[in-house]
């Protein structure tokens, strides 16, 4: 692609999404929200092949539903209390309507069945942007939504822990599994979300570079699968110590920085008295635990079964940053030390 038009687009993606996270008023949100998705289209499209294109195809439909469900949730709210503004959606049927809409447009489940075929269709580093950045602007619009009815937020929270953790367990595209991780944790973030805010920020926070680690890892070796995992031995040593730990962290193993804000929700649930839901949603980060415990299984205690002949594949140089890799690598790891600054830092 073209450096002027992807840069275009990379703006314009920029734009979407600042839009969205500055607007107090629905019809503006909705304009970033619809320019976001516009953005990313041929972006997804730019490789010209049929499992591409067919993503594209499936990610337009769903956010266009998805988009249209919010605008006529905000138009309804507007209709029966002559409200545009964000904060004031007061209504129960606007609100569970927007809030269905959201949880569509960024994969919660039971509305997250697109994701995985969508990402499995990608190159990674769209399936990246897909993954992190397009789920900044719903998820602030999710924030600002007050529901009339919380238990909403919980069912919706506790079934994506548990079919996200379930989901991957017997998958064998990283790209997939992945999409089934980002459910997953985004049922951590909608569990709690309502209880406190900022900690369902630094929840996601923690899942944007940990999520980027993972995918950059994947991008350097080149592995769609996870038998290709197995050749990262060759390719980059040191990256491959370090991997098991991205992994783990991801699962919320300590003491790695994925641990702090499940540990964190865990505590804030018990002090809300919702120990039972505490006690369930602990129980289905086990599920995700263990696909990432095989990820790093393949990864560092398998053999490559390909015998390819010739020029092998890991001995050719890669063009990726390494300076990104490393600084996320990092943070991935050994951000649980620094809990008490971090939660003074976001005010918890």
């Amino acid at each position: 692609m073209n450096p002027y038009i992807l840069a275009t687009f990379l703006l314009s993606l920029g734009l979407g999404t600042t839009i969205t996270l500055t607007s107090s008023h629905w019809l503006f949100a909705w304009m970033g929200l619809e320019i976001n998705t516009l953005a990313i289209l041929p972006l997804m499209a730019q490789q010209h092949h049929p499992r591409a294109v067919e993503a594209t195809m499936k990610y337009f439909l769903v956010q266009a539903t998805g988009a249209a469900t919010l605008l006529f949730a905000s138009t309804t709210n507007a209709w029966l209390t002559g409200q545009w503004d964000i904060l004031q959606m007061s209504h129960p049927l606007a609100t569970t309507t927007a809030i269905l809409a959201l949880s569509l447009k960024i994969g919660l489940a039971p509305l997250h069945t697109w994701l995985p075929e969508v990402l499995q269709g990608l190159d990674l580093t769209t399936g990246l942007i897909l993954s992190t950045w397009q789920k900044l602007a719903p998820f602030a619009l999710l924030i600002q939504i007050q529901p009339t009815n919380p238990l909403i937020l919980v069912v919706l929270g506790i079934t994506s822990t548990l079919i996200g953790g379930w989901g991957g367990l017997n998958q064998t595209q990283l790209r997939k599994i992945l999409a089934y991780s980002s459910t997953a944790h985004l049922g951590w973030m909608v569990l709690i979300l309502q209880f406190s805010p900022s900690l369902a920020l630094l929840t996601l926070a923690t899942y944007l570079i940990m999520t980027s680690s993972t995918f950059l890892v994947f991008k350097l070796n080149k592995s769609t699968n996870i038998n290709t995992l197995a050749t990262s031995w060759a390719k980059a040593p040191a990256l491959t110590t370090l991997t098991p730990l991205i992994l783990l962290s991801l699962g919320g193993l300590p003491p790695l920085t994925g641990f702090m804000p499940k540990w964190l929700i865990l505590q804030e649930l018990t002090k809300q008295d919702l120990a039972p839901i505490a006690t369930l949603t602990a129980l289905t980060a086990l599920l995700s635990l263990y696909f990432y415990l095989r990820l790093t299984y393949a990864m560092t205690l398998t053999m490559s079964p390909n015998n390819v002949t010739g020029t092998a594949p890991w001995r050719l140089p890669s063009l990726q940053l390494a300076l990104p890799l490393a600084t996320l690598t990092m943070t991935t790891i050994s951000l649980l030390p620094l809990t008490p600054t971090v939660t003074t830092l976001f005010m918890l």
